[in-house]
């Protein structure tokens, strides 16, 4: 994520190395070729569903901008996304198994696991006893590809099991987005803190000297009364003991270093 440091901006942006887009980019992808290849009949169930992918996919990006001045409306957007992925395209895809009699793959089956596994990984690696001509889900980037090729049964099933791992990162980022709300606030918090920190008094450009007399480094100090009150002057740090002063402008001793002289109550 980005941030602006010294404005009042919230960190945002850099959504698109965060895994839960990059899954949901890929069901995305792949619910287009489903589709396009199993539903091409039921042009309204195959527009759901696309539609339901793609609002996954874009409310993400939309939440990693809005987060730049609302963590409410990010944390909105992101449960968009989640609820588009877990409460309606998950519904289709296990529909479409159950209407044309196939079967749904229990989340802890061997099948599930092996796939949940691959899609775990960008690219995985081949498989050493695969058959000659079997199509393999060669990990998420394959996705697409494999939809295009598998049965009906196994291209659905995959589907299924990526889109569940994207409804449980999207999770797990709503949990993340809201303990950053609540350990860090939000905008109007980050605008106050930037105006403090605008308005407090910076300080001095220049390096405390050395003390002309003692040699100890000298600190600032501001006269508190007399015609000079208010004026700002460099003091030894010994003082008491050392009474030595110098110009803040100049730099240089008022007064001889033999001789200091003690300006009106330091």
């Amino acid at each position: 994520m980005t941030a602006d440091t010294n404005g009042p901006f919230l960190p945002h942006g850099g959504y698109r190395k965060l895994r839960s887009y990059k899954v949901a980019a890929a069901v995305y992808d792949a619910t287009v070729v489903f589709c396009r290849r199993f539903l091409a009949h039921d042009r309204r169930l195959s527009d759901q569903m696309v539609q339901a992918a793609r609002s996954g996919v874009r409310n993400i990006s939309e939440a990693s901008g809005a987060a730049a001045t609302s963590r409410k409306s990010e944390m909105k957007l992101t449960n968009v996304a989640r609820a588009s992925l877990s409460d309606e395209l998950l519904g289709d895809y296990a529909s479409f198994l159950v209407q044309n009699g196939l079967r749904i793959w229990p989340k802890d089956s061997r099948e599930a696991l092996a796939m949940r596994s691959r899609l775990a990984q960008d690219h995985a690696l081949p498989q050493p006893r695969a058959q000659a001509g079997k199509v393999v889900l060669t990990g998420l980037s394959g996705l697409l590809e494999f939809v295009a090729k598998a049965k009906p049964e196994l291209a659905a099933n995959a589907m299924l099991c990526a889109v569940n791992q994207a409804a449980y990162l999207l999770r797990r980022q709503l949990e993340s987005q809201g303990r950053a709300f609540l350990e860090k606030g939000g905008f109007t918090e980050s605008l106050h803190a930037a105006r403090t920190l605008a308005r407090r008094p910076q300080p001095p450009a220049v390096s405390a000297p050395t003390c002309p007399s003692c040699g100890k480094l000298m600190e600032r100090r501001t006269l508190k009364s007399g015609p000079r009150s208010g004026q700002a002057f460099w003091g030894c740090s010994a003082y008491p003991h050392c009474k030595a002063t110098l110009s803040i402008s100049a730099a240089q001793p008022p007064t001889s270093p033999t001789s200091p002289t003690r300006p009106t109550n330091p």
